[in-house]
């Protein structure tokens, strides 16, 4: 695979900016400032859902969120019937999606927390041993959370089995089963090596100039794909370096086409 011969680049890439000065902007800062792990993993997951537009945005309106289930959202979620959730989530906007969405989220999650204990727990039950990836898992996982909606998390809540990338599940994954400086790593018994690189149009970009793929699009397909070029490097942790690459271009010392061109590879453009 043409990624290997970047393995010392990528560590010493991931020496440099995973760390938790590198943290903000970016949602999974909201998750560090909870630590209960109950909260943690609510609060990852309805920042990850956020997780798309621009990050100020993302962060405001994960606030805005988290402002309305007080110091515990987990205890909250537990405890509030479906009439109160749909009441705090009255008012909510973050770019198309609306309280409606928001308020099928809460319920669903409250739901299924209620039924297994907590999300981990559920997410836990639908691994099953011979799964090579987490992908059949985070499917009946979304598909339960979908039932309890009743379907109306719109957009909200990307189905894996539609063949989107998920890249917000996936990041959601990232940081509930890894554990470093930046993933809290809440979610006990679930493997790092299952995890699914977390691809945007940005990620996908990277990921062609280090020629970890060659495909066209930012699919399910490249997405296992990718995971497989970093699997060759970090086979028990194919999603370590995500991070790292993602902070290219986003802080000022940190520049995408520098990185690239130091290491003999041209940007690509047109994903």
């Amino acid at each position: 695979m043409p990624l290997r011969r970047h393995a010392q680049s990528l560590e010493a890439l991931y020496g440099a900016y995973n760390r938790r000065d590198f943290v903000h902007p970016d949602p999974v800062e909201l998750v560090h400032e909870y630590a209960n792990p109950d909260d943690r993993e609510t609060v990852g997951l309805i920042a990850a859902l956020l997780a798309y537009g621009r990050v100020r945005q993302i962060l405001a309106s994960a606030r805005w969120v988290l402002e309305r289930l007080g110091p515990s959202p987990a205890r909250v979620l537990w405890d509030a019937a479906p009439s109160k959730l749909t009441a705090r989530a009255a008012g909510f906007r973050h770019r198309f999606q609306t309280g409606i969405e928001l308020a099928a989220l809460l319920i669903a999650m409250r739901a299924m927390m209620r039924r297994h204990g907590s999300l981990s727990r559920a997410f836990a039950a639908a691994v099953q041993p011979g799964d090579r990836t987490i992908l059949p898992a985070l499917a009946a996982w979304v598909g339960e959370l979908s039932r309890d909606a009743g379907q109306r998390c719109g957009h909200l809540l990307p189905d894996p089995r539609r063949g989107s990338a998920c890249k917000r599940l996936h990041l959601y994954l990232r940081w509930m089963v890894r554990r470093d400086a930046v993933d809290v790593g809440c979610w006990k018994g679930i493997g790092a090596e299952r995890l699914i690189v977390p691809l945007d149009v940005h990620m996908h970009r990277l990921a062609r100039a280090l020629g970890a793929t060659g495909r066209a699009s930012a699919d399910a397909r490249t997405a296992e794909q990718v995971t497989g070029a970093f699997r060759t490097i970090c086979p028990d942790d194919p999603v370590k370096y995500d991070f790292a690459l993602t902070r290219l271009g986003i802080h000022p010392d940190a520049d995408v086409d520098e990185f690239l061109a130091a290491r003999g590879c041209e940007a690509v453009n047109d994903a």
